[in-house]
């Protein structure tokens, strides 16, 4: 491909990844700050009642938090798609970032600016914030790729350095969220009762502002950083390419190319059920931290939404240390089914953790659980995640034929697609209003449910796992060079989550 690059270096790397790095910490700030406070904002009571929401019941809530997160996978498939063969992908990005920020300032919309048309409105600004979601998420990172050459020993290094951008962006959202929805937040009487209601609608703004930042930032400096990159339909120039070389012909699948795309449908059925429980978080998890938790810490409340930046900071801690693990147990490393079986252990164990806020209440609704019960369940999930999460990317890269390596790249975000609307509908089994002691009671359940059947799924997967290593047909190995062997681990990390935030 032959795209003008601009010059020059920070810290060795092009000038390019430190914008790129920028634009996708406050794309990611945006998005995340949203889905901080979405089931919040669904469940919330209308107006008439002194909320600020949509007054929906939890089990209606889930079921769209599930549907929402579960398309925010797919539609990138489309907008890589676009991007290849049409748009490119610096126009690709400026289209699904302005998307993006349209999507949040209607969310933002005050309910009496439109009357009766406040769901109407959400329908609307959620569906352009898919839409944008799925022209900007899978274009961005590609560009970091394109700003080396191939074989460039640099590549490594950069995807961790964004993918700190991005939990940077994470971390940062659930924090300054709660600043917006709060510091905006009004006191009011009904029923002769003083209480506070929040400004979720600040809270949509906030994240609107930071796309916006996103947007203007990729807009001013792209084309003096990044040169020509992303202004070229890359598959086009490549499938033309390959045309002139006579490279396109159809050859049928060999016996190890099938059997490594077995390994590959086995394993995406295993990570429909980690990633069912792990995306709790924003869900379910969400509302028990809001409704049955004590967030004090002396007489400041800790809001809800500073527990979803959780994930992002041990990320950002622990991904070094698993890393360096792994590369110190030399060849006594697990191969990759066994460290799925682990990340599915320890969403277990995580939950396990909820289960002793449940026990902590002993039934009684009126009570709270301790905020550490939830800091363990996030920290057991997020060692889960680095387990098995980064793994699974590897795991396609390396096993996919190579020419139908997209497709399968595809279909495994599809098993992550379909994951996050099982899981949707897994936490609206907490029921529709209701007794609080009834739905504490379902929290159990759900909770329960998911720990046994993570455990379960974990032990057949790990008596599975030579049979799957043998279908891989060696397909993993070992680097000898301890320093490379890290740097190619981080890279793994950072390049799934790249793709998965």
């Amino acid at each position: 491909m032959s795209e003008a690059k601009a010059p020059g270096t920070i810290l060795g790397h092009p000038k390019g990844l430190f914008l790129l790095f920028t634009t996708e910490l406050w794309e990611r700030f945006s998005y995340y700050a949203m889905r901080a406070i979405l089931v919040l904002y669904l469940v919330d009571k209308v107006e008439s009642q002194g909320g600020s929401g949509l007054g929906w019941t939890q089990a209606d809530a889930l079921s769209l938090y599930g549907t929402f997160t579960g398309l925010v996978y797919l539609t990138p498939l489309v907008g890589g798609w676009l991007a290849d063969n049409y748009l490119g992908q610096r126009k690709s990005i400026y289209i699904g970032g302005f998307l993006m920020a349209l999507g949040q300032f209607t969310l933002a919309a005050p309910h009496d600016w439109f009357p009766g048309l406040e769901t109407t409105l959400f329908y609307i600004g959620l569906g352009t914030l898919i839409i944008g979601n799925g022209l900007f998420k899978p274009n961005i990172s590609t560009m970091v790729g394109d700003l080396y050459e191939e074989g460039d020993h640099r590549r490594d290094g950069a995807f961790t350095i964004f993918y700190m951008g991005i939990n940077v962006g994470a971390a940062l959202s659930g924090i300054i969220v709660a600043w917006a929805y709060t510091a905006f937040g009004h006191h009011t009487v009904i029923d002769g009762k003083e209480i506070f209601v929040n400004d979720w609608q600040a809270g949509f703004l906030c994240a609107g502002i930071g796309m916006v930042a996103s947007l203007i930032i990729q807009f001013f400096f792209a084309q003096r950083l990044l040169g020509d990159i992303g202004t070229i339909p890359a598959a086009k120039l490549e499938k033309q390419k390959n045309e002139a070389k006579g490279e396109l012909r159809k050859e049928p699948l060999t016996q190890i190319e099938r059997d490594r795309i077995k390994v590959i449908m086995v394993m995406g059925l295993f990570t429909v059920i980690f990633w069912a429980g792990f995306e709790q978080a924003g869900g379910l998890m969400n509302l028990f931290t809001n409704e049955f938790t004590d967030r004090m810490i002396g007489g400041w409340e800790v809001p809800t939404t500073y527990f979803q930046s959780l994930n992002a900071i041990f990320i950002v801690v622990f991904a070094p240390v698993i890393a360096s693990i792994w590369i110190r147990l030399g060849k006594s490393e697990p191969n990759s089914p066994v460290k799925f079986a682990l990340g599915l252990f320890l969403l277990a164990v995580g939950f396990l953790f909820m289960i002793g806020a449940v026990m902590q209440m002993d039934g009684d609704a009126s009570a709270k659980s301790s905020m550490w019960w939830l800091v363990g369940a996030y920290f057991f999930h997020t060692m889960g995640e680095l387990c098995l999460s980064p793994i699974g990317l590897s795991m396609v890269t390396k096993l996919a034929p190579l020419r139908i390596a997209s497709l399968l790249m595809g279909t495994w975000f599809l098993f992550i697609a379909v994951a996050n609307k099982v899981g949707g509908i897994v936490g609206s089994f907490i029921g529709h209003g209701g007794e609080k002691e009834e739905q504490l009671a379902n929290a159990m359940a759900i909770f329960s449910g998911i720990a046994i059947t993570a455990t379960i799924s974990g032990i057949i997967l790990y008596f599975m796992a030579d049979k799957l290593v043998d279908w891989m047909h060696g397909a993993e190995g070992h680097t000898e060079s301890e320093e490379k062997a890290l740097e190619e681990e981080m890279a793994v990390t950072a390049e799934h989550e790249a793709i998965k935030r």
